[in-house]
């Protein structure tokens, strides 16, 4: 006799595993315990994971973030007091599983990406991938702008990733956001970095940063303007532009975010992180990733943990923008 898996089902909306029916760590590991996406009918968000890391400079591992942050997920619970919403009760969120990307060619996972970030958006649904390593960001934009037109991004992170090549090649996690706004897929008017810190090559990489369309709200600046002076300048900057909000898990500090690739010390603490998400309530989000978590660094899943309540976080974003639509 076939069993079904016990789910929550609210609003007409499928959601979690019932934990009390079966334990959280038991089941299987979709992003949240929430369903797959062939067991729907409808999604209006799709958590997809793209487990690549071949654009790494220096230490490999995040294409294993995907069912890092998924297992880490476990103990997300359905209403989430911050935002006084019920994110899964309110919109329907699946789980569409990991992309199959070439590790060996870059130019073809770009492409694989590209296309089937698009078959989700041309589905109606809004998308939350789950990387993988920074490179990803660029055909996730090419697929935003197709869209959406010129996109606003806001990009968390302890770097840049707008410089130029790396041993010749232009395609690198140090290079999405140069590539992208060279495309012109961004909103070049629009753009901010949020949590910059660290050496750089030279001061010419903070100007070279500028022309190519961005401000930037460095980590020194969070003592000064705490959470709520970011989201203010945050929304200064984006206005009512197609926003697309690319996180980096470096951008926390190394106390909270150990499992990454390049980390850098003096970074925001979780729960500064957190609260400067919820201000994107107010903006017209359309899209976002979470990048660079690499298990193999990780403890205790700290950093798992904090990828799994950023991408929480969005989801009761977007849950409120379309509540209020």
């Amino acid at each position: 006799m076939e069993q079904r898996t016990p789910r929550v089902t609210e609003n007409g909306n499928i959601g979690q595993v019932d934990a009390t029916q079966v334990p959280r760590y038991g089941g299987a590991a979709t992003f949240a315990r929430l369903p797959r996406w062939d067991e729907v009918d409808r999604a209006d968000v799709v958590v997809l994971g793209v487990p690549f890391d071949t654009g790494v400079s220096y230490r490999p591992g995040a294409r294993f973030g995907p069912s890092h942050i998924r297992e880490s997920s476990r103990l997300l619970r359905p209403y989430n007091p911050a935002q006084d919403a019920k994110p899964f009760a309110m919109q329907q969120v699946v789980d569409a599983g990991d992309i199959g990307v070439n590790p060996f060619d870059i130019a073809e996972a770009l492409a694989t990406i590209e296309a089937e970030a698009t078959r989700v958006l041309d589905s109606g649904a809004q998308l939350l991938t789950l990387g993988g390593d920074h490179t990803i960001a660029l055909p996730l934009l090419r697929a935003m702008h197709a869209k959406h037109g010129p996109i606003a991004v806001v990009h968390f992170d302890a770097h840049l990733d707008t410089w130029d090549t790396y041993f010749g090649a232009d395609y690198t996690h140090g290079t999405p956001f140069r590539r992208a706004s060279e495309e012109g897929l961004l909103a070049h008017d629009s753009c901010l970095h949020v949590g910059i810190r660290g050496p750089l090559y030279t001061a010419d990489d903070l100007t070279e940063d500028g022309d190519l369309g961005f401000q930037i709200v460095h980590s020194t600046e969070m003592d000064a303007l705490g959470a709520p002076g970011v989201i203010e300048r945050m929304r200064a900057r984006v206005g009512d532009r197609p926003v697309y909000v690319s996180i980096d898990i470096d951008v926390l500090d190394p106390a909270f975010a150990p499992g990454t690739g390049t980390p850098e010390a003096g970074g925001f603490t979780s729960r500064e992180l957190l609260a400067m998400l919820r201000g994107f309530a107010d903006v017209n989000l359309v899209g976002a990733d979470i990048v660079e978590v690499a298990p193999a660094y990780d403890h205790a899943q700290i950093t798992g943990i904090a990828a799994a309540h950023v991408a929480y976080e969005l989801l009761t974003v977007m849950a409120r923008r379309r509540s209020a639509s």
